[in-house]
This record gives C-alpha cells, sequence and structure tokens, in this order.
C-alpha cells in the first residue's frame, strides 16, 4: 500500500517540476523575443540616426522636428496622427521664426488682406499693409537731405542716407558712355539688394571691411534713426571711433546683422540717393515683384544748385571761381559741359516719368524743392499719400518744428531751415553771367520744370519778381 500511495505523489512531483520547466522556458523565450525586438528597434534608429546626419544642420535647427517623426525603415510614418502632430508642431515653429526675423507668414498677410478688403475700412496695427520701398532720388544741394528726414522721422520706415556713397568711394567709373551705364547698373542692384533687407551688400564695398559684421564706417549713419535705435544701437565701446557717429546716443560700431533684422521688422523702406541718375535703369526693380517701388525725383532751379555746390564743395569750382574774379571771357567749356550733362540727364528723367510708361504708371512722382519749401507739410501729405503710406503726427510736428527757425542751422547737410524764405537766397548773391551761363546750359530743364529765365541783373535780385511757374498737382502721376 505504501509503495501504491508514493507513485501518485512521484507523479505529482514530476508534473510540478515540468510545469517550473515550461515557465522558465516561456520566460526565456519571452526574453529572447524581447532581446530580438530591442535589436530591430535599434536598427531602425540607427537608420533614422544615419538619415538625420544626411540632413544640413541648419535645416534641423531652424525647424526642430523631433527625429522620431523622420521616415523610417519602410518609407513611412509612424502613424497619421503623429504625422498631423508633426505638421502642426513645425508649422508653429516655423511662424515664430518667421516672427523673430520680423517677416510675417503669407498665409497670415493674405487673410488679413482680404479681411480689410472685405470690411473696406483702413487697416490698423494688427492689419496687414502692404510693404511700400520709397526711393528718393534726387542730386546734391537739391535739399533731397531736409526731404529724406520726412520719411526718416516716421518710426515704422526704415530709412538709409545715402548707402550709394560707399559704392562710388569704392568703384571707379569714368564719365559719359558705357562706364556711365556700368555704373548705372552697379548702383541699381545694389539697391535693389538693399530694398532687400540684405545690407552685407554693402560689406564689399565700406573699406575698410568690416569684420565679424561689424564696422565704423557706415556713411552718415546719424541720419538714420532706425541705425541709431535699439537694438542695433549696441552698447558703447570706449576708444573705438566711429566718424558719422549717432547724434542723440552712444552706440557701438554699427552691427550690420542686427540692422538687416531691424530693416525686415519695419513696415516700410526708404532710401536717399544722389546717384541714381537714369530713371530707365530702374524699371527691374518697379517690376520686381518682391518690391512695391515709388520713385520721387527731387529737383531744383539750376541756378540755386549751382550757388550751394560752389559754397558746399568749393574746391571742386576753383575753375568757376576763377573765371568770376578774373572776368575771363568764356567759362572752360569742359566745366560748361558737365554742367549742361546733368541737367539734361535730370530732365530726360523726369520726361520720361511724366510719360507714364506702363511699368512706372502709379510709381513716379516729380516735386520741386521750392514747393516743399513753401508748402512743407502739404506736399509731405502729398507724398505720403502717393507712397500709400500714412503719415503720423511725428513727422508732422517735426516739420512744424524744423522749417519755422529763426535762422538756417549752419552745415552743408543741415535740416533746420526757415523754409518759406531760405529756398530764394541764392538770387541776392549770385552775378547775372554766372546765371546766364547756367540758364543757357540748363534752358531745357529749366523750362519743364517751370522756372523763369532772368532776363537782366535786375530781374534777378528783385524779390517781386517770381521765377517759379505755378504748376499745381500736374507733379504727381
Amino acid at each position: 500500500m505504501e509503495k501504491g500511495l508514493a507513485f501518485p505523489q512521484d507523479c505529482r512531483d514530476f508534473l510540478h517540476s515540468l510545469r517550473m520547466r515550461s515557465k522558465y522556458a516561456l520566460f526565456l523565450a519571452f526574453v529572447v523575443v524581447v532581446f530580438v525586438f530591442i535589436e530591430k528597434e535599434n536598427k531602425i534608429i540607427s537608420r533614422v540616426s544615419d538619415k538625420l546626419k544626411q540632413i544640413p544642420q541648419p535645416l534641423v535647427d531652424a525647424n526642430s522636428t523631433d527625429p522620431a517623426l523622420i521616415l523610417v525603415d519602410n518609407a513611412s510614418l509612424l502613424s497619421l496622427s503623429e504625422l498631423d502632430s508633426a505638421f502642426t508642431q513645425l508649422k508653429g515653429r516655423l511662424r515664430n521664426l518667421s516672427l523673430q526675423l520680423g517677416v510675417e507668414p503669407a498665409g497670415e498677410a493674405e487673410a488679413r488682406l482680404e479681411a480689410a478688403a472685405r470690411e473696406g475700412g483702413p487697416s490698423g496695427p494688427t492689419q496687414a499693409r502692404p510693404r511700400r520701398h520709397v526711393l528718393l532720388m534726387a542730386t546734391t544741394r537739391t535739399g533731397s537731405s531736409f526731404v529724406g528726414e520726412f520719411f526718416n522721422q516716421q518710426g515704422n520706415i526704415f530709412y538709409l542716407f545715402e548707402p550709394l556713397w560707399h559704392i562710388e568711394r569704392t568703384v571707379t567709373f569714368e564719365p559719359g558712355g558705357a562706364n556711365a551705364a556700368g555704373a548705372a547698373l552697379v548702383y541699381r542692384d545694389v539697391l535693389k539688394q538693399l530694398f532687400l533687407c540684405d545690407l552685407y551688400v554693402l560689406e564689399h564695398f565700406i573699406s575698410p571691411l568690416p569684420e565679424d559684421h561689424l564696422t565704423q564706417f557706415m556713411f552718415r549713419r546719424g541720419s538714420s534713426r532706425s541705425l541709431c535705435e535699439e537694438p542695433v544701437c549696441t552698447p558703447f565701446v570706449k576708444k573705438v571711433f566711429e566718424k558719422y557717429h549717432c547724434k542723440n546716443r552712444r552706440c557701438g560700431p554699427l552691427n550690420v546683422t542686427l540692422a538687416a533684422e531691424a530693416c525686415r521688422r519695419k513696415d516700410h523702406m526708404a532710401l536717399k540717393a544722389v546717384r541714381i541718375r537714369q530713371l530707365e535703369f530702374l524699371q527691374p526693380l518697379a517690376e520686381d515683384p518682391r518690391l512695391d517701388l515709388r520713385v520721387i525725383q527731387l529737383v531744383r532751379d539750376p541756378r540755386a544748385v549751382l550757388a550751394s555746390r560752389m559754397v558746399a564743395f568749393a574746391g571742386k569750382y576753383e575753375g568757376w571761381k576763377k573765371w568770376l574774379a578774373e572776368g575771363q571771357a568764356r567759362l572752360g567749356e569742359e566745366e560748361v559741359q558737365r554742367l549742361r550733362g546733368n541737367c539734361e540727364s535730370i530732365r530726360l528723367s523726369a520726361e520720361l516719368g511724366l510719360r507714364q510708361p506702363a511699368w512706372l504708371r502709379g510709381r513716379y512722382m516729380l516735386v520741386r524743392y521750392e514747393d516743399v519749401a513753401r508748402w512743407p507739410l502739404q506736399k509731405a501729405r502729398e507724398m505720403y499719400r502717393f507712397a500709400g503710406i500714412p503719415l503720423t503726427a511725428q513727422v508732422e510736428d517735426w516739420i512744424r518744428r524744423n522749417t519755422q527757425a529763426a535762422q538756417d542751422a549752419s552745415g552743408i547737410y543741415s535740416t533746420q531751415k526757415n523754409s518759406s524764405e531760405q529756398f530764394e537766397k541764392w538770387r541776392f548773391g549770385m552775378p547775372f553771367k554766372l546765371a546766364q551761363v547756367v540758364q543757357a546750359a540748363c534752358g531745357p530743364a529749366m523750362r519743364l520744370f517751370g522756372y523763369r529765365l532772368a532776363r537782366d541783373a535786375a530781374s534777378l535780385a528783385n524779390r517781386s519778381v517770381s521765377l517759379l511757374e505755378e504748376r499745381g498737382t500736374f507733379w504727381v502721376t
């Protein structure tokens, strides 16, 4: 009986042992499966990592996309939900990046423009406005520094004062012929890049060359509020001399990168240039879909221009002064020819603008400095209306303060004037024979712009005899 009873117990022990071994075997099989799965996942991750390494690093940094969302071994995304999540995440990050760069996402801009059009009202600060690019096209001593302040004083406009000065100082072109055309092409291409806020283009022409995008030699930096505001105005650096420093605050050397970012953040861009003479060369800019160009050509009585230049740039007019002092019968033909050429280039550009070719229609305005001097606020409003930019009270206050000065401020680039009296001062100090030379060389341009010829010395100096024809709104096209 005992042996018979012992057998079932042994059987039970054997079955128990078998069950334990089965558990261990299942556990071992599970471990093997897990190990194989982990190895497979490691291979997948390795492949994804290799693919990520092949992507340019700046792109990865800019997008900041989760690597797990990159295409895996079977060239499909992990799941549709993850794709949607990744797209939303990427869209948000790209929008933040656009805002940091001062560029509004295209979809939002279009939506705001459509909303504004449906409402039929003016777009406010939170609504998108078309970005305007205003070129103040003039020649030296035509009052362009003064008129340029009309745009410099508005906070939402990025304004540059004579950036093409650097090109003229660096690149040498002989006057006339193909060389003049070559100069115009260089100026135009640089101008386009500046309007697109690519200020780095200037670095090739600044001497000495900027280091790490820092320069102490930006021409007339102090005449651009945008280059002297934060964050472009970096902390002042001792013992670093900047010739054209900011006027109302101390700043460190100009950081071109910060200036370019500030340009992109502003609503509009304006630039003054006295080295663009041929309007026809601007056609590619007017037709560029990235730009909404507005050209304001500023002209002045050539007799007044010459009188001002002989004072401001005395060294260049020694021949004229010698002719006046010594009473020679004739002035050097080269001097007269240069004067005639300047007047003709201005006249031809104005005639082209007034003809209103298709590429320039609605983009050109001709303004006489004398009219701006007499009615500065009215002309400022006309120029802003032409440009499609609302004029702020800040600009109007500046005009009132700076056109009613008791006397003109000193300096050849002064913008403080008793403008209603200043514009005719040249008449009372110019010898009549000098006026005769200008009238003979520049007669066609003077007749186009409405400047009357003086018959004799008495009429030249007689304040009651007007040398201006009234033209009104004829000048806006």
